[in-house]
């Protein structure tokens, strides 16, 4: 096969999105709403599905190439073009890119079909799909981008269809406020992905004769990274901030501490934009990022430290939090936060072949997860808190099914599941990682050897709350919505926090048309009193399985959250031999620990919180009510998130007053002051002069007009000898 139809894999979601924008309306109107949805859908799912098709022969092919032969640029169009440097519209075809094709297309496009019943009595049901095809064309273009400006449009592009996905239903205050969270919180993540490229680009412009570099495409990967690392090797202070700056960037998209504030709340949106962000796409852009330009972060190892410890923080974070949600799309949310951190930390020891063994496999349940919560959303109309939930198998019994193989394979129940291949990978290659790689260490570790130990501290966190949500949502001892009072939600519903149901499925709310776009405070507070008091869940109410457009997408998941997925990629280094650049020099562990010694601590470490989840949840426990004066202390502030949203704003507030306050010494203090200083030195000089020329004798004046009209006419005379006259 010719590697450029690669280009048809990214060109089928950009028209699929421009005819949902464009032709989407009409189509539902020329067929009827029941109809015209469904053709919407189909047509919103074709395009994925069809790239999906077209990238999967072709990393076949790829992968019977040597490995000096894996990557293959194609330039569609000269984009930017002058004497000094040339920016062609390229996709790079190699291991990294086209395994991130196949992650995106493949779960998009299950995610896509799911979206067709959860989505089904929508109104704006074209609109959903507009963006949800952009989102992927958009990640497929930073993803396949072979130069740093391809990678900034992709880059930027997710970050926008994130704010008006997570925004969908902009008609709602609090959604409208996620939206802005997300857009805002990752701008901040952007201002450092910027200035690392900048910097990046003016270091390899002043040193691009000195490495050999003769192509005027040296912003372009094949070009530029092969020879960074040599650059980079002797100017330690450059890589350093370089590596810095781009790693604060993969900590907005990738939702790092302290950056990572914005994806809980990102659940406003339908949930499988929850499942695309988390799984597929957006969250997974910093991984790729630090796997791209891996040469960079070899360079200093003070970076890799770094990402090692926040990649930790952010893990143990994560989890902890999670215990204190009743949300379950919440605990799902932080659960990405905390397996995030794990990913970050086999980057930052140098086992990025782990980092993106763990996006792989998260991928899968994680996706399988969120569908799953969105198929028990669906049944218990809308309702999202499981204190309300329980014994809910017999009548999901696919979904309690598929959600069981999830929550095992990101419990890391060993060898028969996909989570716990991959986490492994990750604790064995922190918890060896080699000295000369640390540059200082903590309590006698090396940054790497700590970030693995409170990996496998969170490795038994995860497994009791993933345990946890299962028990609240499928077991314990009765079905607790029949026991709901007929006022039970101007009381409870919404709960710690929990005001972000989903609306879709006969919530008219969400659909309506408006006059504008703009609403004024008393509308906005109008609809979120009416929301906040609009749910259907009662004592009579009867769950019911979903429709087979949302099970089936349910049921691939789960296969591929097996273990066979995973111990095919980590059998004989299969993966990591297939994603190593070419040419790149492989991180070599240290002996600390064995495989089978980490094996077993993390089958103890797991059994131990599974089991502790188990013997907690036989029954609802008071610490789960809605009483919260029988809360402790500690679950109270993991429920309100360690007040991390609290510290945030009262962070950014004191940055933004702080920087106010520069400016304005700066502006009042020196500027003005100057501009005045210069404006009274000018005047002191005119009236001095003034006072001189000003005698009041008409002698001086006569004097002075003769020398003056002399002047003229002198000036005259020669013009005219000139010839200029």
């Amino acid at each position: 096969m010719d590697y450029k139809l690669i280009w048809w894999v990214f060109a089928l979601p950009l028209f699929g999105s421009l005819f949902q924008a464009l032709g989407g309306k009409i189509v539902v109107d020329t067929f009827g709403p029941k109809l015209g949805r469904r053709i919407c859908g189909a047509l919103g799912v074709a395009p994925i599905a069809l790239g999906f098709l077209i990238a999967l022969p072709l990393t076949l092919q790829l992968m019977q190439q040597p490995e000096s032969e894996r990557a293959v640029v194609l330039t569609l169009f000269e984009w930017i073009s002058t004497q000094a440097i040339s920016i062609p519209f390229e996709f790079r075809v190699d291991p990294l890119s086209m395994t991130m094709v196949l992650v995106i297309t493949g779960i998009g496009s299950l995610i896509h079909l799911y979206s067709i019943g959860y989505m089904a009595e929508e109104t704006d049901f074209p609109r959903f799909f507009t963006y949800l095809n952009l989102f992927i064309a958009l990640m497929l273009v930073l993803v396949l981008g072979n130069n740093l400006a391809m990678l900034f449009i992709g880059w930027e592009g997710v970050g926008l269809c994130s704010y008006l996905l997570i925004g969908f239903w902009y008609k709602d205050l609090k959604n409208s406020a996620a939206a802005n969270k997300a857009f805002i919180v990752n701008r901040i993540g952007d201002v450092g992905l910027t200035l690392g490229m900048f910097w990046l680009v003016v270091l390899a412009a002043q040193n691009k004769d000195a490495l050999g570099i003769v192509d005027s495409r040296w912003l372009s990967y094949d070009v530029l990274l092969p020879q960074i690392g040599q650059l980079l090797a002797s100017k330690p202070f450059d890589a350093t901030m370089i590596a810095l700056l781009l790693f604060v960037g993969a900590c907005g998209k990738s939702a790092q501490f302290p950056l990572f504030v914005w994806l809980p709340d990102a659940m406003a949106g339908p949930t499988p934009v929850s499942a695309l962000i988390h799984a597929a796409t957006m969250v997974t852009s910093g991984i790729v990022l630090l796997n791209r330009v891996q040469e960079i972060f070899l360079a200093s190892p003070f970076a890799m430290n770094v990402v090692a410890l926040v990649g930790a923080a952010t893990a143990l974070l994560g989890a902890g939090i999670a215990f204190g949600h009743t949300d379950i799309k919440k605990v799902l949310a932080y659960s990405t936060v905390s397996q995030l951190g794990y990913m970050f930390i086999a980057c930052g020891v140098g086992a990025f072949y782990a980092g993106m063994f763990h996006v792989i496999t998260h991928a899968f349940f994680k996706a399988l997860l969120f569908l799953g919560s969105g198929a028990v959303i669906h049944a218990m109309a809308h309702d999202q808190d499981m204190r309300n939930y329980g014994r809910l198998q017999k009548y999901l019994p696919i979904t309690y099914l598929t959600m069981g193989i999830g929550w095992a394979a990101i419990a890391g129940v060993p060898f028969l599941f996909s989570g716990f291949w991959s986490k492994e990978a990750v604790l064995y290659n922190a918890l060896n990682m080699p000295d000369k790689m640390s540059t200082f260490t903590i309590a006698g570790l090396t940054p790497g050897a700590f970030a693995g130990w409170v990996g496998l501290a969170v490795a038994g966190m995860t497994a009791f709350y993933m345990t946890r949500m299962m028990a609240l949502t499928f077991g314990t001892d009765k079905e607790r919505w029949r026991d709901l009072a007929p006022a039970h939600h101007d009381v409870h519903a919404h709960h710690d926090d929990h005001h972000g149901h989903d609306h879709a499925h006969g919530d008219h709310h969400h659909g309506e048309d408006t006059e504008g776009f703009f609403m004024t405070d008393e509308e906005m507070n109008a609809q979120v009193h009416a929301h906040e008091h609009h749910h259907e869940l009662d004592q009579t109410h009867e769950p019911h399985e979903v429709p087979w457009t949302m099970w089936a997408p349910l049921a691939i998941l789960a296969v591929f959250s097996l273990g066979f997925v995973g111990y095919a990629m980590e059998a004989g280094h299969w993966l990591k031999d297939w994603l190593a650049p070419w040419g790149a020099t492989e991180v070599k562990t240290a002996k600390n620990i064995s495989h089978d010694m980490l094996t077993i601590l993390s089958i103890v470490v797991g059994t131990t919180g599974i089991l502790g989840a188990l013997v907690a949840y036989r029954k609802l426990p008071a610490t789960e009510g809605f009483d919260l004066s029988k809360w402790n202390p500690l679950r109270r502030a993991a429920a309100a998130s360690f007040y991390t949203d609290w510290y945030s704003n009262k962070g950014s507030g004191m940055l933004a007053n702080g920087v106010g306050a520069v400016v304005k010494l700066f502006d009042i203090g020196i500027i003005d002051n100057l501009v005045k200083a210069v404006g009274a030195t000018f005047g002191v000089v005119l009236s001095y002069l003034g006072k001189r020329f000003q005698t009041g004798y008409v002698r001086n004046y006569a004097l002075m007009m003769l020398v003056g009209g002399s002047a003229i006419i002198v000036y005259a005379l020669v013009q005219v000898i000139g010839g200029k006259f």
